[in-house]
């Protein structure tokens, strides 16, 4: 086999290893995001349940980078401090070294069984949870089959002349091999996927133990770089925990390669063969960030909090969407109309804040906090009029008919958008000060329905702002449908909390006008965000004239 040929087929198993690392992050993220970024928040403030809960959420993910840019998030918001987000940060790099360990065995009688399943799966039903599901089995089996075609495809390396060339240089140089290292982790946006591409070679003999745990370590730099990268947008505050994490990584990174350049370890202490040697320093590696990040969190986060932009230098996230109604634009409606679309993504983003955030006030009522959510709705209003501003300002000679049918889509956008905050604000905002004030608790049935509502209402209200901006017709049918299983599960709920009611439980009693005003509310929100998909299915023919029935005659 040509050296062309193997090469190709080397891209192509690795290309899959990151396809499917993909499917099962983005499977968990759709099916149970919401779920794990509650029971996250709550565990953040115990250092050691921290470390677990980054740990089993890397797990969950794949991905210690989607862990990393979350916490970072929770940090941002003010849920947690940035400490404690760090530590659980370091606590995920771990849990991602660990499924390297898991992947490293031999699962490929798992392969058939989990894609059969996950397929059946997927096609049996409508539910998204379920299909979810399936696509996460689906991910995993071909994440274990792309481990297999990597090592079939190399296999052919091992008569290579020219690849002991590079291993010797590499071998050799060190510093090379760990910037390299670092350079294709960054490139895979995936250290697990790097790491166990490097396991794969070593297990074919084509990488000796020494260069493999020199890779892993540079590995360990790109992957806290990733993060690091990803995070420039955001806020200033909510990159302290990526770029805290790329630091004590990277310093650790750099002193263990150091060490094992000038000490020479022996490395068969950490298993019998070079892929058990390098996937066991990697979790070494990690497992001494964690002790030795946990005591220095809190300085790391005090410094980069101490250095972080802020003030006049670093525009607002609210400057930057002003700056999108740029005057100089309105007499060419196309890009007046785009940054209309930049406008309204900005006010998306703020209610998607609103509805993330309503819920923790229902769980962890603050005074303080509610007040800046208020102060959001404010924003919502401010933007809101603005946009109508400028949108009355284009030239309606100069507007085509599609550029008119734009027009009344963003301005329809923004005016829901607005109903929603202040939904937000001016009911479920007061229904939170009503149990605050009277110290009440929901019970542990009726909480958990309200969530897995508020969970349902989210997840509709991203598939509207996809709608906004890509004005797809798949995404507004299902969106659509979305209505109609919300309406579902609201009747359910509302039966099953009467039931709690008839049989006389005493916090559903107490709380029962709140519980039922809460779903009222809720519903109501799902049903605005629905209505945004109807002029795009409108537009494609996919809407009926009416829900009715016709009448007899």
């Amino acid at each position: 086999m040509s050296g062309s040929v193997v090469l190709i087929h080397l891209a192509g198993a690795v290309a899959l290893l990151l396809w499917a690392t993909r499917t099962v992050r983005t499977g968990v993220e759709r099916a149970y995001g919401d779920i794990l970024r509650r029971k996250l928040r709550g565990t953040l403030k115990n250092p050691l349940a921290a470390v677990a809960a980054g740990a089993l959420l890397a797990i969950a993910f794949q991905s210690s980078t989607a862990v990393s840019l979350l916490v970072g998030s929770f940090v941002g918001s003010g849920i947690v401090g940035a400490a404690s987000g760090l530590i659980a940060v370091l606590g995920a790099d771990l849990g991602s070294a660990f499924v390297v360990k898991l992947l490293s065995f031999d699962l490929s009688l798992l392969v058939p069984i989990l894609i059969f399943s996950g397929t059946a799966i997927f096609l049996a039903t409508e539910r998204r949870a379920w299909r979810q599901f399936g696509r996460i089995l689906v991910g995993v089996g071909l994440l274990l089959l792309s481990l297999q075609l990597i090592g079939n495809a190399s296999e052919p390396l091992r008569h290579s002349d020219l690849l002991p060339i590079v291993i010797n240089y590499l071998s050799g140089d060190v510093v090379t091999a760990f910037l390299l290292a670092a350079l294709m982790t960054w490139l895979f946006h995936s250290s697990i996927a790097f790491i166990l591409l490097v396991v794969a070679l070593a297990s074919r003999g084509l990488i000796p133990a020494e260069l493999g745990v020199v890779l892993a370590l540079g590995a360990n730099l790109g992957g806290g770089l990733i993060a690091g990268l990803l995070s420039r947008t955001m806020a200033p505050a909510s990159r302290v925990v990526p770029f805290g994490n790329l630091a004590i990584r990277g310093i650790g990174a750099v002193i263990a390669l150091a060490a094992l350049t000038i000490f020479k370890p022996p490395l068969e202490y950490l298993g019998a063969t070079a892929p058990l040697q390098i996937i066991h320093a990697h979790i070494v590696f990690n497992i001494a960030l964690v002790i030795v990040g946990m005591p220095i969190a809190g300085l790391v986060t005090r410094i980069l909090e101490n250095v972080s932009p802020s003030g006049p230098a670093a525009a607002t996230l609210e400057d930057r969407e002003a700056s999108a109604l740029d005057p100089s634009a309105l007499s060419i409606p196309s890009r007046a109309l785009a940054n209309v679309t930049r406008a309204v993504v900005g006010v998306c983003e703020t209610v998607e804040v609103m509805l993330k955030n309503i819920m923790e006030l229902y769980e962890e009522p603050d005074r303080e906090r509610m007040a800046e959510l208020a102060s959001l709705d404010d924003r919502v209003d401010r933007k809101h009029a603005a946009i109508k501003l400028y949108l009355a300002r284009i030239p309606p000679e100069q507007m085509d008919e599609h550029d008119v049918q734009r027009t009344r889509e963003l301005l329809d956008a923004c005016v829901k958008l607005e109903q929603v905050g202040d939904i937000i604000t001016r009911n479920m905002l007061v229904h939170v000060k009503k149990k605050l004030d009277r110290g009440l608790t929901f019970t542990p049935e009726g909480w958990r329905e309200l969530s897995n509502l508020h969970a349902t209402v989210l997840n509709n209200a991203r598939l509207a702002f996809n709608v906004v901006i890509s004005r797809d017709p798949g995404t507004a049918q299902a969106l659509v449908r979305e209505k109609d299983r919300m309406r579902d599960l609201e009747r359910e709920t509302s039966e099953r909390h009467f039931e709690r009611l008839r049989v006389g439980t005493k916090k559903s009693l107490e709380t029962s006008s709140i519980h039922l005003d809460t779903i009222r509310d809720l519903k109501q929100i799902n049903s605005l965000l629905a209505s945004i998909a109807y002029p795009v299915l409108e537009e494609h023919g996919l809407l009926r004239g009416s829900r009715l029935a016709p009448a007899a005659e």
